[in-house]
């Protein structure tokens, strides 16, 4: 094979001028909003020096995505896509400004902080829905895939990068820089939408309030291969999630070594990125459904070997196996959704993704506390990932669909775009 093949496909980004300049924009506003992650920690944990404060943080940044997600999915589904993913960003830049304010003004109560990070949150709930159809509507069907890979690839680059960037901006010019170049990334990334066709929903509009999030969640209750897929990763992370034993784990085994904690974040990091890049194989394949039974298996399975390593090294690559098989999973559930899903219900079924994606790993982390509680981290990393390893075995033998393969379900295609703009994919019976 050669090295060309080899790598993430690009084709996409010779295809398509208009996901080109969105990928730019995305990958700079997911810089800017990692670097924001960091610099409210920073800033929580400065003013209180208190866990419960800084566990908060993620409470607010995930408690809109679950509360407003299937909400926002189903007003996706009834509007133009673009004007809500604009709408997304802007809310999303104006909370920054805000938290830029607070930030060289200083003495704002953290609760105000929070509330900030809350609302920041809700906007993002809105947009993420609507940014759902954009691959799929932008791209040919064989290059979806193709395209959700390289959304991946840049964003775990930026999940690298940011952090580095937010602690050097800290360190010469504080807090409300950082905030300042997070609003700016998101005017970036309005920019680069702003060109983009409209893209109002093809075939039956969904119903207003709990109506039209029941279709959805009968959609995704009736397809076995979309439901199988988003299964597969409740099970994975639920039952299989690792972070909030690793300062445990390194407790128990390496003597609390801070550098050796630091590198267990960076190997799962390296793992998916490496993968992702390397991804061009598995995206021409054209069958996520076995590539994220394998991979989720693989995520177990390796999470088990750390739990019973004593030996850093190996530890290590144990995880950086598993960063990998993480990011295939990522790249095959996302391919299932958006090429199995009819465009006028892709907004709610991305919604359902992005919260199975936010809730899942809040819920393995609590899960792998509990049990690490009355045993040990090792224990709780062994259990998970054995368990992780037959749930998936399990969903793999009684969703023949999602073993075999998956092919997109019966939906309209899409009107004609205006002129200069490509194709949207027809998408055929599966």
């Amino acid at each position: 094979m050669s090295l060309a093949r080899a790598l993430v496909d690009v084709r996409p980004l010779r295809t398509s001028p208009l996901f080109r300049r969105l990928l730019i924009g995305r990958t700079v506003s997911t810089l800017g909003s990692f670097m924001t992650v960091v610099t409210v920690m920073f800033q929580v944990w400065d003013a209180t020096r208190s866990t419960v404060w800084s566990g908060a943080v993620g409470l607010a940044q995930a408690l809109p995505m679950i509360g407003i997600g299937l909400f926002a999915g189903s007003w996706v589904d009834r509007a133009d896509r673009r004007r809500v993913y604009l709408l997304g960003n802007a809310g999303q830049a104006a909370c920054s400004l805000l938290l830029a304010v607070q930030g060289f003004t200083g003495h704002v109560p953290v609760a105000a902080v929070l509330a900030l990070v809350a609302v920041q949150a809700s906007f993002g709930a809105v947009g993420a829905p609507a940014a759902g159809v954009f691959v799929p509507r932008l791209l040919p069907k064989d290059q979806v895939a193709a395209g959700l890979a390289l959304n991946q690839v840049t964003g775990q680059a930026m999940m690298l990068l940011g952090p580095a960037v937010a602690g050097v901006v800290l360190g010469w010019w504080g807090i409300g820089v950082c905030y300042l170049l997070d609003a700016a990334s998101f005017g970036v990334s309005f920019a680069a939408s702003f060109a983009l066709p409209a893209m109002p929903p093809v075939g039956e509009q969904s119903r207003p309030g709990l109506g039209g999030v029941a279709d959805g969640l009968r959609f995704l209750t009736g397809h076995r291969v979309v439901r199988g897929a988003l299964l597969t990763d409740l099970a994975a992370t639920v039952l299989a999630m690792p972070a909030s034993l690793f300062p445990l784990v390194n407790s128990e085994r390496f003597d609390g070594d801070p550098r050796t904690l630091g590198l267990f974040l960076s190997a799962l990091a390296v793992g998916g990125v490496a993968t992702t890049a390397l991804s061009g194989p598995v995206t021409r394949l054209a069958r996520p459904g076995p590539v994220m039974l394998g991979a989720a298996g693989t995520w177990g399975a390796a999470l088990a070997g750390f739990g019973l390593t004593t030996s850093a090294w190996a530890g290590l690559g144990f995880l950086v196996v598993a960063g990998a098989a993480d990011a295939l999973a990522v790249l095959s559930r996302t391919t299932i959704v958006q090429t199995c899903t009819p465009d006028a219900l892709l907004g709610r079924v991305t919604a359902a993704e992005t919260i199975v994606g936010q809730a899942g790993p809040q819920l393995g982390n609590l899960r792998a506390g509990a049990v690490a509680g009355w045993s040990s981290g090792a224990t709780a990393l062994v259990t998970g990932g054995l368990l992780c390893l037959a749930a998936v075995t399990a969903g793999g033998a009684s969703t023949p669909e999602l073993r075999r393969g998956s092919g997109p379900a019966d939906a309209p295609t899409p009107p004609a775009p205006p002129a200069g703009a490509p194709a949207a994919p027809a998408v055929e019976p599966g």
